[in-house]
């Protein structure tokens, strides 16, 4: 990309609040730069006039070369959907809506590979007012999925968010921190040593170029992002009107997988979490196999079950019965045995066969005991 599509594509960044269908279906009509020209001049094609009223109050201020030596200066870069770090896959479900929500670029802050780091990562969010419990079970699970390989996506916000960001740096592991402000700005302030070190380690995020300040419209706007970024989206502790709720909403209609963690009957602060599962907007998960489960296509990701098997589980309820009237040392007859658990001497002949085969018991001659 030269310098002139560069300045073109960060001009259009600003020009219009995003996200915007028509804007984007006109650059890839006509390109970013015929676009750019398009609607400095104020002369679009009649099916777009649209643009203009969006671009109206923004279109004679071009400030490309000052937002992109400010993102320089921080570190950033421009990504466009021809760069090799555009993450189109997980962009496309944005796309395939029909007002279509994909952002038309990103500003990325730090040295990793988005489209790498959203390959295989899972979404956190919650609560800003998280509780000991909420900050507890998300930095767990982060630091479990950290372990399995996964990339953490959040939003950068104090709660949940924070909680997630720091476990997932605390274990060695990769993060992106999605803003809703510029992409040079750290907000929450207090947050400006944390999002410094994601930055150094995995991206800080914005469709908004340098200097824009987060307000709400641009923090539900930027919630898509998180969403579409994660295989899934897990709740781990939300009250009654927590914003993670918007960003379960935007996964499900996009197709991703909610999952969020219960949490105790009488917390205020797991109301949303609760409400979900009843609702059967998100499904019931507790720990970091779960959670790998419900991203996984079809159980494709799911892990081993950890609960060790029984001996007896394939057992049939009579042979059950008859193997738990064996006593734990010594031997008895088919006899005792029968009046032990109820049953016809002809059933309890047949289960101990059954399980003679399958080695749970055996037999030296007219008394059984266990293997």
């Amino acid at each position: 990309m030269d310098d002139h599509e560069l300045r073109a594509w960060a001009y259009l960044s600003r020009v219009a609040e995003p996200p915007n269908r028509a804007l984007a279906d006109l650059v890839s009509e006509v390109g970013v730069l015929e676009t750019a020209k398009a609607i400095r001049k104020r002369l679009v094609p009649d099916r777009f006039q649209a643009i203009l009223r969006a671009t109206e109050a923004r279109a004679g201020e071009d400030r490309s070369a000052a937002d992109l030596a400010m993102a320089a200066s921080v570190g950033a870069r421009l990504i466009t959907r021809d760069d090799p770090d555009w993450p189109a896959w997980r962009m496309l479900p944005l796309d395939s809506l029909e007002e279509s929500a994909t952002p038309l670029v990103l500003w990325a802050r730090g040295t990793g590979s988005l489209d790498a780091l959203a390959d295989k990562a899972i979404s956190i969010v919650g609560s800003r007012a998280a509780s000991g419990y909420g900050e507890h079970v998300t930095g767990r699970l982060a630091a479990d999925l950290v372990g399995d390989g996964w990339t953490v996506i959040s939003g950068g916000a104090y709660g949940v968010d924070g909680a997630a960001h720091r476990a997932t740096l605390s274990a060695g592991g990769a993060t992106v921190a999605v803003l809703a402000c510029g992409i040079d700005r750290h907000y929450p302030v207090g947050h400006d040593r944390l999002l410094t070190e994601i930055a150094r380690t995995g991206l800080v995020v914005s469709e908004y170029p340098p200097g824009v300040s987060p307000a709400k419209h641009r923090f539900l706007t930027r919630n898509r992002l998180v969403a579409a970024l994660g295989r899934a989206v897990i709740v781990t502790e939300a009250g009654a009107r927590s914003g993670a709720a918007n960003t379960a909403a935007w996964a499900r209609r996009i197709g991703v997988p909610v999952g969020a963690f219960p949490g105790p009957v009488n917390s205020a602060m797991s109301v949303g979490c609760h409400r979900m599962i009843r609702a059967g907007d998100a499904e019931l998960v507790t720990d970091s196999s779960t959670v790998v489960e419900l991203a996984g296509p079809i159980g494709e990701l799911a892990l081993i079950d950890p609960s060790p098997g029984r001996p007896t589980d394939g057992l049939t309820t009579v042979q059950l019965m008859v193997y738990d009237a064996l006593p734990s040392a010594g031997d008895r007859a088919v006899a005792e045995i029968a009046v032990e658990c109820g049953l016809p001497a002809a059933d309890v002949r047949a289960a101990l066969a059954a399980m003679d085969v399958s080695g749970l018991v055996r037999s030296d001659g007219a008394l059984w005991r266990l293997a």
